[in-house]
């Protein structure tokens, strides 16, 4: 696939017909689950012919996802593979696949089969009765340890605390977008896409379904302790000002309260004539209200992060290889960005 076609594949589309699906996929260090992976995408596309493309996002592998990708989809017709110039993250790489999507409809799904192709279907009849976003609900997550099944349910509620955006809870990325949406989404230029948070932004009818979420088949979680706070931070400051807020009511009731202690003091000293006892605790409160303070310019310095990786206009991602198995041929080095 040449540069001139990728930019034509990111035009706006603006047919509106329900009846073709796209799957976007992303992949990082996949090599083990690759073969189950096509294996599980071949006998589902078999039954269900509206699926006419698989989309695979490389996220800067670095095994041998790609070629082995690329072996397993040769003479299959229907895959695209794109591949980043280095790492760019989950959430940079739905996009990217997101962006590249001509049909109907896309599903979005992980690499794992953790999000099951059997409730498709359901999502794709849901879209056909007219809804824009039809997104999976995890009634049960297995595999899973109960510190990260307690620490995501607390993500999902202190964000809509945070945030007054009404994400479903307990939805991860699994879910379908209509033609609508994804072009809505493409006018949104974030450096650091929180994609689930977005699409809830973008509103359109929006339902959901449970589903029961299978453990990982194969290989090992892709989003270890760091990347979960890392990700729980960005989207909490991308769509929450509260916490800067929280922080000047906080500082304001400091004040407050020490305004109230020097009154205290005064009143104690030259009224009652007596001493206040316990200077020595000044020493703990001078360190507490310190570390406020450290903590308030942390959250400031979040916000300007944010800010300041905006304004550099640097591209999202950088593609460095995108190979069509309809094409055959092999896959041609590129410039694009986005």
């Amino acid at each position: 696939m040449s540069y001139q076609s990728l930019q034509a594949e990111q035009q706006p589309y603006e047919r509106q017909a329900r009846e073709t699906v796209a799957l976007v996929i992303p992949l990082y260090n996949e090599e083990e689950m690759l073969p189950l992976l096509l294996e599980a995408l071949e006998a589902h596309r078999a039954a269900h012919p509206e699926i006419v493309r698989v989309i695979f996002v490389d996220d800067g592998s670095t095994d041998r996802t790609f070629e082995r990708a690329r072996a397993g989809a040769s003479g299959r017709a229907g895959y695209t593979l794109v591949r980043f110039s280095r790492n760019f993250g989950h959430q940079v790489a739905i996009t990217a696949g997101m962006h590249l999507v001509r049909e109907d409809a896309a599903i979005v799904l992980d690499a794992d089969l953790q999000d099951p192709l059997s409730v498709t279907p359901r999502m794709v009849a849901l879209w056909r009765e007219g809804y824009d976003v039809v997104y999976g609900v995890r009634a049960q997550r297995e595999g899973e340890t109960w510190f990260k099944l307690t620490t995501a349910r607390l993500f999902y509620r202190l964000f809509r605390w945070m945030t007054e955006l009404d994400m479903p809870l307990d939805a991860g990325d699994f879910r379908l977008v209509s033609r609508r949406v994804l072009d809505a989404y493409r006018q949104i230029g974030e450096q650091q896409p929180f994609v689930r948070g977005l699409i809830s932004w973008l509103g359109f009818n929006q339902i959901g379904i449970p589903y029961e979420r299978a453990a990982r088949a194969a290989g090992s979680t892709k989003y270890p302790l760091v990347r979960m706070l890392r990700l729980a931070v960005n989207s909490l400051t991308s769509f929450s000002d509260k916490p800067l807020r929280l922080a000047v009511l906080l500082g304001l009731g400091s004040t407050a309260i020490a305004i109230l202690g020097l009154i205290w003091v005064l009143v104690v000293k030259l009224i009652l004539e007596g001493a206040v006892s316990g200077w020595a605790s000044l020493i703990f409160v001078t360190l507490f209200f310190g570390g406020l303070q450290v903590l308030f310019l942390g959250i400031v310095g979040l916000y300007l992060d944010r800010v300041y990786q905006e304004v550099k206009g640097r591209p999202r991602y950088l593609v460095q290889e995108v190979w069509d198995s309809a094409a055959g041929s092999p896959p041609v080095a590129t410039p694009p960005s986005l």
